[in-house]
């Protein structure tokens, strides 16, 4: 008889108890469903780390891996997340470096890029010594990358100190939160952070178009009198940046752009051209536009590939009886908007064919001051780090993704991005003789999301109450245990 999967956690010597991020990890996977997208690889297998590092890997076959599928206990590289907010310094009461490398290590994360829209803004080497200590300070083996502003303070005006930021150890820039203001100032900062080395990575919204907007311009917004926000308002500064982004790059080979949560058929179609022809361009998109849609504004609660005809159509959530809950929750509010069920498709379709290269969580915690508001006042944002996995399971459970593709998603995908950015290899993987970065978790077990099953301080999502599969039960990061819950 095949033994059943089987995950064990050695203790501390001495018999004490696991201590998240206290050690050096020993841990043995039996009898497992191994994806490595790295290798390009997945099936039934075994791994076993001992002092933090990768002792063996065994891939099963035959006899040995009969009765092992992708539905169980399921080992992965650790994730990497393009795109978070850790709010310190100075919104400490949301997020602080601490809480969010604990909710990170609890969605399986194990390499996050913190955003600059702090305050003060994270400008100068200064700031990022302050985060970089908060991380230190932490004890978390989360790996922290830092995403310095563009412009100074962030106001759009002058460049910021982006040397000596890329000295700092930096990995981009961006003013995110806001676009970079202005075409010029666009250019200046693609040709000197091209010549450092180092990205753009833009939130393209034109504002003109979305001051005062609150939900997507469509249905849900005119049935609910919410002031439109156009897909025109991502589409346009996309073609934009593209155009500027050819400019420069013919003067400086190394200027490179990314786009970050783009939520529209329209750009990410420019994006996709634009990748033909050769320019230096990446993009993400995040769980909450792939499967999420405004319909939720107006109380649906399915996911967006259920808000689809058969002919890809946007069902009408009225018509279709699909609200079962109250309109204008503030949880939904975020930026870009939740998009229509057709943009949703396009967002998923668009990691299926490689024109989005990773899934970022745009991780936004808030305070429930900032979000339990009247809709069009409450802060932008999702606190989704913690739900992003179970997000993209629902999404292959319905044949939206593959397990591979989703996993890639979170982790070669980004990773490829990540060494664009720093100029390191895009390392990873599930291989021997490496330092453990990894996550388990198992696809038979589901949690349901709550203020207290998040580590976050963020509570804003608009997920609670919903259960869901792929409860993480352990992730090791750098060879050191940062989430554990197993026996």
């Amino acid at each position: 008889m095949p033994r059943e999967p089987r995950v064990s956690a050695k203790a501390d010597k001495g018999g004490g108890a696991l201590r998240v991020g206290a050690r050096l990890a020993d841990l043995e996977v039996s009898r497992a469903w191994l994806v490595d997208p790295f290798a390009g690889r997945e099936g039934p297998g075994e791994i076993v780390v001992h002092d933090g590092e990768i002792a063996g890997v065994t891939w099963l076959t035959g006899a040995a891996a009969k009765g092992v599928d992708a539905s169980g206990i399921v080992v992965a590289p650790g994730f990497t997340d393009l795109h978070a907010h850790l709010r310190e310094p100075g919104f400490e009461d949301a997020e602080t470096v601490a809480t969010g490398l604990a909710a990170a290590a609890h969605g399986g994360f194990t390499r996050l890029c913190a955003m600059a829209n702090t305050s003060p803004a994270i400008d100068g080497a200064a700031v990022v010594g302050l985060v970089r200590a908060a991380a230190a300070t932490s004890g978390s083996p989360v790996a922290l990358e830092i995403v310095g502003a563009v412009s100074a303070g962030r106001k759009g005006e002058t460049l910021a100190a982006l040397g000596e930021m890329a000295d700092a150890g930096v990995v981009g820039f961006s003013d995110d939160g806001a676009p970079v203001k202005g075409p010029v100032l666009l250019a200046h900062a693609l040709r000197y952070a091209g010549m450092l080395g180092l990205p753009i990575v833009e939130h393209a919204e034109e504002t003109a178009l979305t001051a005062g907007a609150e939900a997507h311009e469509g249905l849900v917004a005119s049935v609910l009198g919410l002031r439109g926000w156009p897909a025109a308002a991502e589409a346009s500064v996309v073609a934009r940046d593209l155009a500027i982004l050819a400019d420069v790059v013919a003067d400086v080979p190394g200027a490179r752009l990314h786009l970050t949560h783009l939520s529209t058929a329209g750009a990410l179609d420019l994006v996709r051209r634009a990748k033909a022809a050769g320019l230096p361009v990446t993009c993400d998109v995040t769980p909450h536009h792939l499967a999420l849609a405004d319909e939720w504004i107006a109380g649906a609660r399915r996911w967006a590939w259920e808000a689809l005809d058969d002919a890809g159509a946007a069902r009408d959530p009225w018509t279709d009886a699909a609200i079962v809950a109250g309109p204008y929750d503030a949880s939904l509010r975020v930026n870009p908007p939740l998009r229509d069920p057709v943009d949703a498709a396009a967002v998923r379709a668009a990691l299926r064919d490689g024109t989005a290269d990773a899934v970022a969580t745009d991780h936004a915690p808030h305070t429930l001051v900032d979000k339990e508001v009247e809709f069009g006042l409450a802060s932008n944002g999702i606190s989704g780090i913690e739900t992003a996995l179970g997000v993209l399971l629902a999404a292959v459970d319905a044949g939206e993704l593959s397990l591979v593709d989703a996993v890639a998603a979170l982790t070669s995908g980004p990773a490829r991005v990540l060494g664009g950015w720093s100029g390191r290899p895009a390392t990873g993987g599930l291989s021997a003789g490496e330092p453990a970065d990894l996550v388990v978790f198992d696809r038979s077990a589901s949690w349901i999301v709550t203020a207290a099953t998040l580590r976050s301080k963020g509570k804003n999502t608009p997920l609670a109450g919903r259960t869901l599969s792929g409860r993480v039960l352990l992730t090791v990061a750098g060879g050191r245990v940062a989430f554990a819950d197993v026996d």
